[in-house]
């Protein structure tokens, strides 16, 4: 007798439907899609779960167009079909056309949300698919989602302690695959060439809405307490985007476990910070425009240093000495009432060589008590950070696993940052788009982001993100990140004035050209490839970033590098990437874009001309390359692209092998030069 299904429940006003099993081979089927994976290999999406014993109701209007998923003809001509999900234990809706899911009946005229769509079927080819629900919580053995093993050809999967091969899973159709990956702004259909050592997950928490807005309140307060400090110890405003760039050189050398602000870092005083106020110290030097703003910076400079050493407890002989140049400055002053723009200038320079290192002498102790006091404030406050932070996890029953162990010594293809400790179930965050902006609200803080930028994040997300295949925590992370850059940077203007990305052309170029398919660094807001390091891990981890550059360590493969302009970070960059190009013999490459700052110049630039791996460079002068705001995700499109106002030395650094696949050559430069100039409208 053959085996029938009864499809209508218990309903007494809806009559009862007997289909054969052998005529589940009529019902409709699309291409595989690789987006569900669990202990089993996954189906069509017209029959997954589908189970025949499973009643569910039915209207008398669908039962004559498809009494099988029950919805009005309207959505079945959209290509809408109902099933019913094993996994869930619930039904969900289909699009066969569209590749959209949803676990709430579709409205006829809307366009589905992808946010809501349950089942990553949209997840482009070529990409591993996501864990079949969030339940899956990331076990020791599930923290290395996605390896690629060079002795193979295959690309291997590694989800709940099993390992397939990529050829185990099929992939969308060509009718089917879903172009989402394009834009004139990035293109994250360039697969990688970077190789690294397979590496562990770092120990780090995860973030959360309530840290972060903790997180700023305390940085602003700190930003607030060193401007205080500078006015009220030494009468000078706070040396411009110094804290920024004392957040970055104290970064190099932290060994603290906070993301942004520095715990464990020896010295405690930064130099960095200490130079830029000695700088500002009696006065804010500025170059002046015309003579008489020369002469009044140079009556300014004598006066206060005058000032300071008859106020403060300085030394008979440095007393003595600032004195007698000052009423000499005077004096000059008084006989010279139409010097020229030189001679002021000339003259302000003779001063200050003579004055300075005994005012450097006199507010030496006071400049290094601001530096301390604001790095021991920094330790309080992450500290607070750090037990908000258990706090929220021990509410959700998380511990920390502690550090896990090494990974046997094999050479991967780079992956994204994995976290080790699980996350909670993030808060709610309300999200509204209106035109060209989006806006993202927590607890009455708004923040935001331009609508295409945001896609880009979805973009990155649903290719990166391995604990989230339904897009749960994927707003709550996106508020966390535009709160990172937002307390990190301050303002958007130091955000440009601290980095700015290379055009899109230039991108395009290195690519062509010199195999680049690595930025180290970015940031999710600003990256042109979906690979690349950036300055937060925790936050940025799930939306492709490979961490801080200073942490990643690759054997092979082209890069681009653009570091933020803070000398003591490209120091540490050039040192770095010559140890990386020293331990390996794979073909490896950098190719380094630093300001051409000659005034004196930079330790960093003199490294890099002088580097034994030096394979050519050369200069985009002032006012003839662009840079990306720094800030492009929330300012206007037609101020994105901003001339720079120096010059850029582009520095080729490469093993022999690097120099043989990528090398630089005449033709090549010249076609680099040609890219970076700005583009006529």
């Amino acid at each position: 007798m053959m085996a029938t299904s009864k499809i209508g429940g218990g309903d007494p006003t809806i009559p009862s439907l007997h289909i054969s099993r052998s005529s589940v081979s009529s019902i409709p089927v699309t291409p595989l899609s690789p987006g569900i994976v669990g202990e089993r290999l996954p189906v069509s999406p017209d029959l997954e779960g589908q189970n025949l014993n499973k009643p569910f109701p039915l209207s008398p209007q669908s039962l004559q167009a498809d009494p099988v998923h029950d919805l009005p003809v309207e959505l079945l001509q959209l290509g809408w079909r109902r099933f019913w999900s094993k996994r869930e234990n619930r039904p969900y809706y289909f699009n066969k056309l569209t590749n959209e899911s949803l676990w709430e009946p579709p409205q006829i005229g809307l366009q589905a949300d992808p946010l809501t769509d349950p089942l990553g079927i949209n997840t482009p080819e070529g990409e591993p698919p996501s864990t079949a629900s969030s339940s899956y919580a990331l076990s020791r053995a599930d923290l290395n989602p996605q390896s690629i093993d060079l002795n193979s050809s295959s690309e291997v999967i590694q989800i709940g302690g099993k390992r397939r091969a990529s050829t185990d899973f099929p992939s969308l159709s060509p009718s089917k695959k879903m172009a989402f990956n394009y834009n004139p702004f990035w293109n994250f259909d360039l697969p990688s060439n970077a190789v690294f050592y397979e590496r562990a997950p770092v120990t780090m928490a995860p973030p959360h809405p309530d840290v972060e807005k903790s997180r700023s309140t305390l940085t602003t307060k700190l930003r607030s307490l060193y401007s205080d400090l500078c006015l009220s110890r030494e009468g000078i405003s706070a040396p411009a985007e110094s804290f920024n760039r004392w957040l970055l050189e104290r970064k190099v050398i932290d060994k603290g476990s906070d993301p942004m602000l520095p715990t464990q870092c020896v010295p405690e005083v930064s130099q960095s910070m200490y130079r830029e106020i000695m700088n500002d110290i009696p006065v804010k030097l500025v170059k002046p425009k015309f003579s008489r703003d020369a002469r009044k910076q140079l009556y300014r400079y004598a006066e206060s240093a005058k000032k300071m050493v008859e106020s403060r407890n300085a030394s008979s002989e440095s007393r003595k000495i600032v004195m007698w140049n000052a009423e000499d400055t005077f004096r000059w002053l008084r006989e010279k009432n139409n010097a020229s723009y030189d001679d002021y200038l000339e003259r302000l320079a003779h001063l200050k060589r003579h004055c300075q290192p005994h005012l450097t002498e006199v507010a030496k102790a006071s400049v290094e008590g601001i530096c301390s006091k604001i790095y021991h404030l920094s330790c309080d406050f992450a500290k607070k950070l750090a037990e908000n932070t258990a706090d929220i996890l021990k509410q959700h029953n998380i511990t920390d696993p502690g550090p896990l162990p090494q990974p046997r010594r094999r050479k991967v293809m780079c992956y994204a940052v994995q976290v080790s400790i699980p996350s909670p179930r993030l808060p709610a965050v309300e999200h509204r788009i209106d035109k060209d902006c989006c806006f993202l609200n927590y607890k009455g803080d708004t923040l935001k982001i331009n609508t295409v930028h945001f896609h880009k994040l979805e973009q990155l997300y649903r290719l990166s993100c391995r604990d989230d295949p339904r897009f749960d925590n994927f707003l709550a992370r996106v508020w966390c990140l535009l709160k990172r850059y937002e307390t990190f940077f301050g303002t958007a203007s130091e955000a440009f004035r601290m980095h700015g990305a290379l055009s899109v052309p230039v991108f395009e170029c290195l690519h062509r050209l010199f195999g680049v398919t690595f930025e180290c660094f970015a940031s999710p807001f600003n990256c042109y490839f979906r690979q690349y390091c950036s300055a937060f891990p925790d936050t940025d981890g799930y939306f492709g970033s490979r961490g801080p550059i200073l942490d990643f360590h690759p054997t092979s493969g082209s890069f681009e590098a653009n570091p933020p302009f803070c000398e003591e970070l490209m120091e540490a960059m050039v040192d770095h990437f010559e140890s990386l190009l020293t331990e390996t013999q794979d073909p490896l490459s950098f190719i380094v874009f630093i300001p051409e700052w000659r005034d004196p110049p930079t330790e960093a630039l003199i490294r890099l001309e002088s580097s034994p791996f030096k394979r050519g460079y050369c200069v985009l002068p002032a006012q003839d390359h662009e840079y990306r705001h720094g800030f492009q995700h929330n300012c206007p499109l037609e101020d994105v692209n901003v001339k720079s106002v120096h010059g850029t030395l582009v520095v080729f650094l490469q093993n022999e092998a690097g120099y043989k696949q990528w090398g630089p050559s005449t033709d090549k430069i010249k076609e680099l030069i040609l890219a970076s100039k700005p583009k006529v409208a």
